[in-house]
């Protein structure tokens, strides 16, 4: 039987021996494995990058933005703005090929200074847009750069904008499965799936208000303060992000994740069965790990995993002493004899009276 050799003793052996001294008929785990091809690496003189995960935020300096018409316009036509109105472009495309969007549905933002945001034009389809269709509009909506006239729902995106620091991006869509959710007002329940957990936490809800409207963009800001995916009740779905990417990835994760639910719902007599709130516990430290916050951070495992607002019916993982109490009774085998031997007798009756009245 082969040697399994880890981490550490990858570590000890590269340090007395080197990279040729490794034993014959050896598995390496995968982090010793990295650790054996740098090594390797650095005595053929090759060198070594280390890899990189890459980051598509803007950044930029506090206080220094274009103030005249002709800064805005040179700013909107710098090389970094022009990178993201292109990425912006090319979202669009993602969210009309994904049957996200129709017509001149949706809507993507980019916040690009202290009192600045790269919007997409109104009447669009966002399946054909063009780099230099993007609007550059500041906080109040007013459009500074731009061919086109800004879209009206700029105003819900700077909304979240305006109560959310972190979000650096917004994505407004259309997406069948979670609009459907949104249209029947109810939130998907949580705790079933580990990637939803981690990368959209809780999924909110927002009542509806006329769209591009100053209630609207009030309504859905305060939900999104602790809700990076926000269901708009009888309108859809926006989503928001450290960039655009990471907001449209967002889309994807609820559109996906409504669907998963929606789909299981049909199945096991509607009953979805929820992982523990130590597990969801676990989850969200690792969506911590990744720069997201979770205002769940302090609730207990029942709070965490109740879905008791969810029809049909959720499977708590918990143990049964630390479950909240139903507030709906099984649909047992003696519920259904029961029902059966109603439904027989009503039968009788309905046969009886049609006799006699013959």
């Amino acid at each position: 039987m082969s040697v399994v050799i880890n981490e550490n003793e990858m570590k000890s052996i590269l340090a007395s021996r080197g990279p040729s001294g490794l034993p014959a008929d050896v598995q390496l785990t995968p982090m010793a494995e990295a650790l054996l091809r740098e090594a390797q690496s650095k005595e053929s003189g090759a060198t070594y990058s280390e890899p990189i995960v890459p980051d598509y935020e803007y950044k930029w300096t506090p206080g220094n933005e274009p103030q005249t018409p002709a800064e805005c316009h040179a700013f909107y036509h710098s090389p970094e703005i022009t990178i993201l109105r292109e990425r912006m472009v090319e979202i669009g495309e993602r969210m009309w090929k994904k049957d996200y969007v129709d017509g001149n549905g949706g809507n993507l933002t980019i916040r690009v200074g202290d009192h600045l945001v790269l919007c997409t034009p109104t009447l669009i389809s966002k399946g054909f847009m063009k780099a230099d269709d993007m609007c550059l509009v500041d906080l109040e909506g007013t459009q500074l750069a731009g061919r086109r006239k800004r879209t009206s729902e700029v105003m819900t995106h700077i909304g979240i904008m305006k109560r959310q620091p972190k979000a650096k991006a917004c994505c407004h869509a259309h997406p069948p499965h979670a609009t459907a959710f949104a249209v029947a007002s109810v939130v998907p329940p949580t705790c079933m799936i580990p990637e939803a957990e981690v990368f959209l936490g809780q999924i909110g809800l927002a009542p509806y208000q006329t769209p591009g409207t100053a209630e609207n963009a009030e309504a859905v800001g305060e939900v999104a303060v602790n809700h990076m995916s926000v269901l708009m009740e009888n309108h859809g779905v926006i989503t928001w992000g450290k960039d655009i990417e990471d907001a449209y990835w967002k889309m994807e994760n609820t559109d996906a994740y409504c669907k998963t639910i929606w789909v299981a719902s049909q199945l096991n007599g509607g009953k979805l069965k929820t992982i523990s709130g130590s597990q969801a516990k676990a989850l969200i430290e690792m969506r911590k790990s990744l720069g997201m916050d979770d205002y769940r951070d302090s609730w207990n495992d029942c709070e965490l995993c109740t879905s008791s607002d969810f029809r049909p019916g959720v499977a708590c993982a918990a143990s049964v002493s630390d479950a909240p109490a139903a507030d709906h009774p099984e649909y047992t085998d003696e519920v259904d004899a029961l029902v059966q031997q109603i439904s027989h007798e009503i039968l009788k009756k309905l046969q009886r009276a049609r006799s006699q009245r013959d």
